[in-house]
């Protein structure tokens, strides 16, 4: 059986093991050898980030052609209309290609949210708004990009799952271990 780590990875720490000098590390966390993150997230996002120690299921997860869906939370400057909805449910149009259809819909504040240090900033004149978004792909900063085109810059950026795997129960800087087999 593999094995597979599910982090809750807090703000500006690195999806690595090896010291950068700047950021916290994975090692800050995880104290487990032989454990690899199964994709990225960037330091300015938080959320689940899979490890594991399976090459195999690594692959899998991380693979385009399996189109294992991620869902992200999505804090944004404004309020999106349906029109904003639809373009993100259609596709979007990047610099690099056009982006696969996203499930897209709004959502109140999550219950189970902790607060971020330091926080997003806030302007009184303008409203934020939470979206649910789920991908099927992983271009470089996509879901930003995407928030983006629609005329809604993301201030806050959490992935809540992978597949079936989701942060429930997981603070920031938590980890649980779960049995996986590579056919997940």
């Amino acid at each position: 059986m593999s094995r597979i780590l599910l982090f809750n990875k807090p703000y500006w720490v690195i999806c690595q093991f090896s010291r950068d000098g700047v950021h916290p590390t994975l090692a800050d966390y995880i104290a487990l050898p032989g454990f690899y993150p199964a994709g990225r997230l960037d330091t300015d996002s938080e959320g689940l980030l899979l490890l594991t120690d399976d090459g195999v299921l690594q692959h899998r997860i991380t693979d385009p052609k399996h189109k294992l869906p991620k869902t992200y939370w999505v804090q944004v400057e404004g309020v999106p209309d349906e029109a904003a909805l639809q373009r993100l449910r259609r596709g979007v149009e990047l610099k690099d290609g056009m982006t696969l259809p996203a499930e897209a819909r709004l959502i109140a504040e999550p219950g189970s949210l902790w607060s971020r240090n330091p926080p997003i900033r806030e302007r009184k004149s303008i409203p934020t708004s939470w979206l649910a978004l789920t991908i099927r792909e992983g271009k470089n900063r996509q879901v930003r990009r995407m928030t983006a085109a629609v005329g809604l810059p993301t201030l806050r950026l959490i992935r809540y799952s992978i597949g079936e795997w989701t942060l429930d129960g997981l603070a920031p800087g938590e980890w649980r271990e779960e049995q996986a087999s590579s056919g997940k």
